[in-house]
């Protein structure tokens, strides 16, 4: 685990390396000591829009020189006494543009950037708000080699990186790929996945592994800076863009600091701006804003729905689509009657930026685009350096030993099937699941406000597959209960923005995921949406405006696109057919909670060396509130019941299974092929599969075995119409499986091809039969309760019960601060409606 798979290192010496702690550096590295700031009132105004002049009302300035080719890293801290919300912005002081800057809500602000040698800075500390007149500033000064060289040359590419589209026609196939250590993309489709290549490593690493592949962008560093070029042009052109906001070019993270508090400036009653529990690796706050009518009234029981974006660093227009929505939200409740009532009754989470260490870094990097190990645009993970080896946990995460590949992939690291196949087990891999569940802060933010917050509905956005996902995310486990709701849900937003709707495991093999944690857990709908366009970033016109407002060239275009799809989504939170409500009567100001506590296990935890351990139970403590406000309440939950423990989704069988049986082995034995399909010798068995009412065959196994693991036989099954319905072809195994669930009637024909042999002299042939299992049918589990609880105003206990209740149902609470018990009992008797 000590050096970096697939990527040529390249040294950074870094000075000292700060973490929240205001020190100076070694002479000669660092030049400035702790300072305080003073601002007699706040402003409430942009840091970063303009450097202000001397003595400007509301703002403190220092000035710098750097003293090397490096990195500025300028903090804010609170003072003594109350914080306030200071923010922070870094200008040149020649030309008066911004090098860095940081707009958080309160006065804990990180602005880093590069630097040159020589280059004078103004350091602008600007009070946006709050009593606090003083903040410390401290300010570091990094020395670096130059971002991305080393010491000695490196010959250049002879190939740049390219984007290649992988032909996996099975769910093995895809699954094998994922453990190649390749920068496995999430556009894909039932026969192929697109994956970056890097360098002559990563096409030596997939042609070794015997898969095939077409080039989809031939050189990735000439599209970066393509692309960057088109936004460009695109801003100078465009005065306002047909987007809710009007934005013309990709927000930084201090644009989304900013517009969320101006946003709850503005519309005090309608939007609060709110900090995430946890502060992030290098210390930066996690920021978002909620949106309802009593917008502070957080416990009025409404549905709550979540929108979250950029858990993965360059995937920039999840963040845009997040901020859009907002606005979309805020305008449409003053202009539109249908998103005034949306608005009106449910209560909207907006959290555009889940790790901003990572997504700072990717978006104020150059252009490069190229893949490489210091290729900063393109970093997908967070900052964490615990699990880096000793050499590469040095530095700085904008400039350290190990580039971009430092860090753990935050939608790898929930307790959802955390563990198992499709998340790496190395640290530099890009779905690194790191050390355990919830080992990152910003995936513990996320289960703090899913636990704390009845989030009916929660959507993750991503780039840039087209897909409208929903659970399981691993194949072998079995959809829920709420498969048909599910998936009608899904398919009513793909049906506005035309992208593809189905589970996520039908893509790859994933654990660790978001949703695959939140609905599993909860039991609110958890989405992921990987929005279209060309590239993680693309051109904004295009992969932004295009794909939110449905125009062309995105493929939802003149169906709605994602604002529709997003609108659909909140009438379904507006629903109550789709979640759970309790009623009852309690007097003002008592509080109402839902408690609920359990385990759940991860998966069998894979280990580096492919074996597996014990899973690791995870502890999730769900909490809740409602505050009366007298009389009668409305409370709109989650079902009571996990899904995780109350079913599977299945079909009863409507007739026998079909027998199985040993298929013969053809004479002769073909000659070792190890380019199919291209090449197409191969011997092949024909079979038939029955149908109603003869039989009915949940699920189809083709099977062949041998006798030595370095033998290779693969297989392949086709249709009588020639299409390939499944196949399996492994590798380092002594047999192969293709199964194909719920097949179709009809004949089939079985190709074997002789992909490798341990003797060639002494040929391992062979054996083989066609198995089949009936329909597993729908299969029920236990019933959970909610713990409910009331407390009067003085915090005394008044009032217990257990409360059952289903998704759709509405169930009566009584009396539940006065006269519980009654309750309770009258429930049992079936007093519900």
């Amino acid at each position: 685990m000590g050096q970096l798979p697939r990527r040529q290192l390249v040294v950074v010496a870094a000075g000292a390396v700060l973490a929240g702690v205001f020190v100076a550096l070694p002479a000669g590295t660092a030049v400035a000591a702790p300072n305080v700031l003073n601002a007699d009132r706040s402003v409430t105004r942009s840091c970063f829009a303009s450097l202000l002049p001397a003595g400007a009302a509301g703002a403190d300035r220092r000035e710098f020189t750097s003293t090397v080719d490096g990195l500025i890293q300028a903090r804010l801290k609170p003072g003594t006494g109350a914080e306030g919300d200071w923010d922070l912005a870094v200008f040149d002081k020649a030309t008066g543009g911004v090098v860095a800057a940081s707009a958080a809500l309160r006065s804990r602000e990180v602005a880093e950037s590069f630097v040159k040698k020589g280059q004078q800075l103004v350091v602008q500390a600007c009070r946006y708000s709050g009593s606090a007149r003083t903040v410390q500033l401290g300010v570091d000064f990094l020395a670096l080699t130059p971002q991305g060289t080393s010491t000695q040359t490196t010959p250049a590419q002879s190939t740049p990186a390219q984007l290649v589209r992988v032909e996996t026609p099975t769910r093995a196939d895809k699954n094998r790929l994922n453990t190649l250590g390749l920068d496995v993309t999430e556009k894909g489709d039932a026969t192929s996945v697109e994956v970056v290549l890097a360098d002559a490593k990563d096409r030596k690493t997939l042609s070794d592994a015997g898969f095939t592949s077409s080039v989809v962008e031939a050189d990735l560093s000439a599209k970066s800076v393509r692309d960057a070029a088109t936004d460009r042009a695109y801003a100078a052109k465009t005065p306002s863009s047909a987007l809710p906001s009007g934005r013309t070019t990709y927000r930084h993270l201090y644009d989304y600091e900013f517009e969320i508090k101006e946003l709850a400036r503005k519309y005090p009653n309608l939007v609060s701006a709110f900090t995430m529990p946890e502060s992030t690796w290098e210390g930066r706050d996690v920021v978002g804003l909620e949106i309802a009518t009593d917008v502070r009234n957080t416990s009025d029981g409404k549905p709550v729905d979540f929108t979250m974006g950029v858990h993965h660093a360059r995937e920039w227009p999840a963040g845009e689509h997040a901020m859009e929505w907002a606005y979309e939200l805020i305008n449409g409740y003053f202009h539109d009657n249908t998103i005034r009532g949306l608005v009106g009754r449910t209560r909207n989470i907006i959290v555009p930026i889940i790790n901003p260490d990572g997504f700072d870094i990717s978006r104020e990097a150059e252009p490069k685009g190229d893949f490489s190990t210091f290729d900063y645009e393109m970093k997908r993970k967070n900052c964490n350096v615990n699990d880096s080896p000793p050499q590469y946990a040095t530095g700085v995460c904008k400039a350290d030993p190990a580039g971009r590949l430092r860090g753990t992939d935050p939608n790898r690291n929930y307790a959802g099937f955390w563990g198992g196949g499709g998340a790496e087990t190395a640290w530099s891999g890009d779905t690194f699941r790191g050390s355990a569940p919830f080992s990152e802060p910003e995936t513990r933010n996320v289960r703090w406000l899913v636990s704390s917050r009845q989030v009916t509905n929660l959507m993750t956005l991503h780039t840039v597959a087209a897909l409208v996902l929903r659970v399981p995310g691993i194949a072998d486990t079995r959809p829920p209960l709420d498969e048909p709701a599910y998936k009608a849900l899904g398919d009513k937003m793909a049906s506005r923005n035309a992208y593809t709707s189905e589970p996520s495991w039908m893509l790859y093999d994933t654990t660790g995921t978001t949703e695959d944690w939140s609905y599993w857990a909860t039991g609110g709908w958890g989405f992921t949406i990987e929005v279209g366009g060309n590239g993680f970033h693309g051109p904004y016109a295009d992969s932004v405006v295009a794909e939110y407002e449905g125009l062309a060239p995105a493929a939802g275009a003149g169906k709605g696109g994602n604002r529709q799809a997003f609108l659909d989504f909140l009438g379904n939170t507006a629903d109550p057919a789709q979640h759970s409500t309790l009623i009852g009567s309690a007097p003002k100001g008592y509080q109402l909670k839902l408690h609920k506590t359990f385990q759940t296990p991860s998966s069998p935890v894979v280990q580096p060396d492919g074996s597996t351990k014990p899973p690791i139970y995870n502890t999730d403590d769900l909490n809740s509130t409602l505050t009366t406000t007298g009389g009668r309440f409305a409370w709109s939950v989650n079902p009571s019941t996990r899904p995780y423990v109350a079913g599977r989704y299945g079909r009863d069988p409507q007739g026998p299974v079909q027998p199985g049986y040993a298929v013969a082995n053809p004479a002769g034995v073909p000659p070792i092929n190890q380019n199919y399909p291209a090449d197409t010798t191969a011997e092949s068995f024909a079979f038939h599969v029955d149908g109603l009412p003869k039989a009915d065959n949940g699920k189809l196994s083709v099977n062949i075995n041998w006798q030595h693991p370095t033998t290779d036989w693969d297989l392949f099954v086709y249709d009588a119409a020639g299409n390939l319905v499944t196949s399996s072809a492994n590798g380092g195994t002594t047999s192969e499986h293709a199964v194909l669930f719920d097949p179709p009637a009809g004949d089939y024909k079985a190709v074997v091809v002789n992909y490798d042999q341990t003797d060639p002299a002494a040929v391992d042939d062979w054996t083989g039969d066609v198995s089949f299992a009936s329909p597993i049918p729908t299969t029920y589990g236990p019933k959970e309760a909610y713990q409910l609880t009331c407390t009067s105003p003085k915090g005394k206990l008044v009032g217990v019960a257990d409360v059952y209740v289903d998704r759709g149902q509405t169930v009566d609470v009584g009396e539940v601060c006065t006269r519980s018990a009654h309750a309770q009992k009258q429930r049992a008797s079936g007093g519900t409606r």
